[in-house]
């Protein structure tokens, strides 16, 4: 222990730092530079926040030579893997329709993609859905009790394939050496490391990084390889070269990856793994199928849909597509192209309520298709808007008209999260320290009816279990238009399991036809011990009760619910409560 008193300097945003630049002097806020340097700068990147420039300037400033820091070291691990799953995220797949193949036009596959990293809980990637290609590699380490650059830095590590495949997909988190010795250590890896995942922390204001390739590579068994990882101020790429390359690699860098198709500014990347879902795929399909005939006019209103390029691969007479910005009609183009196709779908960037007879041709819509998706949803029944597009466009439709989707559903379920329920509960006492004032905060501002809705999750990332059965609340009917008042809903969902109900998770189904539905829900049935599997293609609501309750699961108990459909503004209202009978 230092027997000179620590002045330290602490500091939780980039903002902060920067306020103090140049205040060491007599008449500034710190009389003099600290010797203990206290930070938490941090996000799933490591260096997201800023952290380097931060640190570069207080080093520069604020903090004097030999000066110790609180966490005192970074490190960043990755591993090359092949994931068909995780690939999916990245790049446009060909798709069958029919016995014919559509494939992505050529500059998608050429393209590095969108430099933002992908944070996902990759806990909840079972390490079944990828292949190792790499041992886990130390990448590099910053020590922030010594100077640190902020400037371009490329680091690499050389390893033998562990095994055969395409090299797509490089896995990274980082740890934290809380002290010098690195007794204490504060870890992002996934459970799945673990010798006992269940003992594994959670977290969720930091979690693992998945970085793309700029195109997957054949590699072979025992082949030697260079992993090179480059960093600017703010951000991490990954890049894969022989052994034999790696000084060459190091002379000339590979720059951070940039979109040059345009469809990764387009698409998310959940929404990549949306339309390369074979399943998903054929539902559409198969629902055009058996609308479609030779003479069907069709109108398709998603953003960057692929919709309409089937229905023409299907032999309808005329598609036209609505679409809502010009970058996104332009990938749909290139689609249409690289699959000699051009000409086939009359893209039109309009709005609905601006569309005419003339932009139609004088053709009356026989089939109005929608998937429906927009860029712009959060929840999942804002993607309801398709209902107010149909309406907008009633009077360029044929009085036999189909429309697909015919109808939506709003489905619930009361739920017992595995850890999503920490982000709304109190932390009580934290290391002997009390912070319940802070609770009392928070608690009285879930007070205001802003806190009292639903929040968009990827639930697929957050185990759940159902301690209700999943129930249908509320139907509409897009064969007619948005009605002029509102829809109503009330009802119970009894308890059938023993649990503790932190919430109710809610979601839409699509029902295309009468005989086909998609879910942006639950994919499979509920297990007999609740356990749920969820789209790993859409976000679904989430609505947290004040309080947990603990189920007993006898059916005396449940949460009784109450939705209304607002015409007017487009939105679902609901409460919840929990009721005995």
């Amino acid at each position: 222990m230092r027997e000179t008193k620590s002045r330290y300097f602490s500091s939780f945003s980039v903002a902060s730092f920067h306020k103090y630049s140049g205040c060491v002097l007599t008449d500034g806020d710190m009389q003099e530079k600290a010797n203990l340097l206290i930070t938490e700068l941090f996000d799933t990147e490591l260096i997201g926040e800023g952290a380097l420039p931060s640190y570069e300037h207080a080093h520069q400033n604020l903090v004097t030579a030999g000066c110790e820091a609180v966490p005192h070291r970074a490190t960043v691990y990755a591993q090359l893997v092949e994931s068909e799953l995780l690939w999916s995220w990245a790049q446009l797949q060909p798709a069958e329709v029919e016995g014919a193949r559509l494939v992505p036009p050529p500059a998608v596959g050429r393209c590095a993609g969108a430099h933002s990293v992908c944070d996902v809980q990759l806990s909840q990637v079972s390490p079944s859905s990828f292949t190792p290609l790499s041992p886990l590699c130390a990448m590099f380490s910053v020590d922030f009790s010594k100077p640190v650059s902020s400037a371009f830095q490329s680091h690499s590590t050389s390893f033998v394939a562990r095994a055969g495949g395409r090299a797509q997909v490089v896995l990274s988190w980082w740890d934290l050496d809380m002290d010098p010795s690195g007794a204490i250590v504060c870890s992002m890896a996934p459970s799945w490391t673990y010798p006992q995942p269940a003992k594994a922390p959670w977290r969720d204001h930091w979690m693992q990084s998945v970085y793309f390739l700029p195109a997957e590579r054949q590699v072979a068994e025992r082949e030697e390889l260079s992993l090179t990882v480059c960093h600017d101020d703010y951000s991490l790429w990954y890049s894969l070269q022989p052994h034999s390359l790696q000084d060459a690699q190091a002379a000339t860098p590979p720059p951070r990856p940039c979109c040059t198709c345009q469809a990764h500014l387009v698409w998310t990347r959940p929404r990549f793994g949306e339309l390369n879902d074979r399943r998903r795929t054929g539902s559409y399909v198969a629902a055009l199928r058996s609308v479609l005939s030779e003479d069907s006019v069709c109108l398709s209103v998603s953003d960057g849909s692929l919709l309409p390029v089937f229905a023409h691969m299907l032999g309808a007479k005329k598609v036209f597509s609505l679409e809502n910005s010009r970058m996104s009609k332009q990938v749909i183009e290139e689609v249409l192209e690289a699959n000699s196709k051009k000409g086939g779908v009359e893209l039109l960037e309009i709005r609905p309520e601006q569309l005419t007879s003339q932009d139609l041709r004088g053709e009356q819509i026989s089939v109005l298709m929608g998937e429906p998706y927009f860029s712009t949803s959060l929840l999942p029944w804002h993607s309801l808007f398709f209902w107010y597009c149909r309406t907008a466009l009633a009077g360029l439709l044929r009085p036999t008209a189909t429309i697909l989707p015919c109808s939506a559903s709003l489905h619930v379920v009361a739920v017992e999260f595995q850890d999503l329920w920490r982000i709304r509960a109190p932390c009580g006492i934290c290391e002997g320290f009390d912070v319940t004032p802070m609770d009392e905060m928070v608690q009285r501002s879930l007070d205001f009816r802003e806190s009292r809705e639903a929040e968009p999750h990827p639930l697929w990332e957050y185990p759940c279990r159902a301690l209700t059965h999943p129930t249908e609340v509320m139907t509409f009917d897009f064969t007619q238009c948005v009605p002029q008042e509102p829809i109503s809903s009330q009802g119970l969902l009894p308890f059938i399991r023993t649990g503790r109900c932190h919430g109710v998770a809610l979601w839409m189904d699509y029902h295309l036809t009468d005989d086909v539905t998609v879910s942006g829900g639950l994919t499979q049935p509920i297990s007999e011990q609740g356990d749920c599997e969820w789209s790993r293609h859409r976000k679904q609501g989430v609505y947290f009760l004040r309080s947990a309750w603990d189920s007993l699961g006898d059916g005396r108990t449940g949460v009784s619910y109450s939705f209304t459909f607002e015409p007017s503004l487009g939105d679902v209202k609901m409460d919840f409560s929990i009721t005995g009978h």
